[in-house]
């Protein structure tokens, strides 16, 4: 096979990201014409086991047991939140005073001073960037942080097209294929809301050519994103036995079905390459045990906690992912609760920055995230779950200002993907660190860039998957999971 080395989708301006040790191994191989087919493979297992072989010796390597990614679709302005910069012009400068941490040299935002008690707990990458392909806007980046590919289609309006069983695989959808939970548990849950902007619904929120087995639960509460609520209305009615089907019959019907299967071995032969009986047993598993029903009910927490979490659909989904991943989830993602493009409440600040950010959305994220790592560290979960909060990308350095076609008042900010922050904690990473650099201005990294596929490819590392395995697509083509490396400095 000949391949291009380089990154799906690479612009030449990310010059960080190089080609991988498998596209250099590829077009190595290709030279060798004379090759057998036999001969060809034997080199592939080779290859293979190298990589995996290299990457189980390196930091951070299969550390996490499950991974929680906190999704702020929107795109969060990293200069009034987390990378503050003083002598600078006004127009670039945010509203918001500097405050210290608990970590010197780490200083964040006032908008976040419960956060800035758990900096010792964490690392900031106030380096994270990448060079757009295409249109600047949010679904095209959300896609490329969910499945670490960028998007092949983009319609004249700047959004993408809807879904499609074509599409790449959610990373957790990736995950739970290649580590499924050890525990008769849900394996992804996603909630409480579709990743969104405008009327394009949950791109890259499903499993795409892996198919629909692998999707997450989507919990979704009833009501409007504006509904502090939401998550006091779950429904997991189809997580319990109905009330005339006790355990019994359950378990009647199991062995039921086992005779009916004995007696029908061409059938069981003509089905096994599905794992039927796996499948079976583990949702059958999941309903009696009452374990994922249990997780879900968020009144055996006190008052006291539930309070510092946020009384509000962010803080509780924050809570109820500490709970899934107690109870065995292998991944969550907790989705910013409202439409990446939107106004109140939302991180999509073209305009009115200020009281948005102030009262609307920084004092849930500040609680939410800060109770989450806290309480994780208290109970002990936090060593073996990855927290990552992180968005499609940042924004403008200077408010006012146009970079992607929408109108921008001054006191609000524009798409900005060349340079922003992401916030990660647990399963070795490094405490109290800062890993990278912007310039002045908080335009471009001055250090240690890191690339969104670099991100995700360092999740799937620390759940001890090999980011280039090689998964096969709709039309059974050889894919990575994402072409990029694990940055392993970011561990301990």
């Amino acid at each position: 096979m000949f391949v291009i080395p380089g990154q799906h989708g690479k612009d030449v301006c990310d010059s960080h990201l190089g080609p991988t040790r498998r596209d250099i191994l590829r077009v190595g191989g290709s030279a060798m014409l004379g090759a057998t087919l036999g001969q060809m493979l034997q080199m592939q297992d080779a290859s293979a086991a190298d990589s995996a072989s290299s990457s189980a010796g390196a930091a951070g390597w299969n550390r996490a047991k499950s991974v929680v990614l906190i999704y702020l679709q929107g795109g969060p302005s990293h200069l009034d939140l987390w990378d503050p910069k003083d002598n600078v012009p006004d127009n670039v400068r945010s509203v918001f005073k500097r405050i210290p941490t608990k970590v010197g040299g780490l200083d964040v935002t006032e908008l976040m001073p419960k956060f800035a008690d758990v900096t010792d707990k964490l690392t900031l990458i106030r380096s994270m960037s990448y060079t757009p392909v295409g249109l600047f806007n949010h679904t095209a980046a959300i896609y490329q942080m969910h499945t670490g590919y960028t998007a092949d289609k983009v319609s004249p309006s700047g959004q993408l097209e809807p879904p499609s069983p074509k599409d790449f695989p959610n990373f957790g959808s990736q995950i739970i294929r290649l580590k499924p939970p050890e525990q008769p548990m849900l394996p992804f849950v996603m909630m409480p809301r579709p990743l969104q902007e405008s009327n394009v619904v949950n791109k890259s929120g499903t499993a795409g050519f892996l198919g629909r087995a692998y999707d997450p639960y989507y919990l979704f509460p009833p009501g409007g994103d504006l509904d502090m609520n939401k998550m006091n209305k779950i429904n997991v009615d189809d997580l319990k036995l109905r009330d005339e089907v006790s355990g019994a019959r359950l378990r009647r019907r199991a062995d039921l079905r086992g005779l009916l299967s004995s007696g029908m071995p061409d059938i069981e032969k003509a089905v096994a390459k599905y794992g039927l009986d796996k499948y079976y047993a583990s949702a059958m598993n999941l309903i009696s045990s009452g374990r994922a029903r249990n997780a879900f009910d968020l009144s055996q927490e006190s008052d006291k906690l539930r309070d510092a979490y946020g009384r509000n659909t962010f803080g509780q989904s924050c809570l109820l992912a500490r709970r899934l991943v107690e109870a065995g989830t292998r991944v969550v993602e907790v989705i910013w609760p409202k439409v990446a493009n939107s106004d109140n409440h939302s991180w999509d600040v073209h305009t009115g920055l200020t009281k948005r950010m102030k009262t609307q959305s920084a004092p849930m994220l500040d609680a939410g995230l800060s109770a989450l790592i806290a309480d994780m560290d208290d109970r002990g979960v936090l060593d073996e779950t990855l927290v990552v909060a992180v968005g499609e990308f940042g924004r403008s350095p200077q408010r006012g200002v146009s970079t992607s076609g929408n109108g921008n008042s001054d006191d609000g900010r524009d798409h900005w993907p060349y340079c922003y922050t992401a916030c990660l904690a647990g399963a070795g990473i490094r405490r109290g660190h800062v890993h990278g650099k912007s310039d002045a201005t908080a335009s471009a990294p001055l250090e240690k860039p890191v690339h969104p596929m670099e991100l995700l490819a360092t999740i799937y590392h620390a759940i001890g998957i090999d980011p280039q395995t090689i998964v096969y697509n709709h039309l059974n083509q050889p894919r990575e999971l994402v072409k990029a490396e694990a940055v392993t400095q970011l561990f301990g």
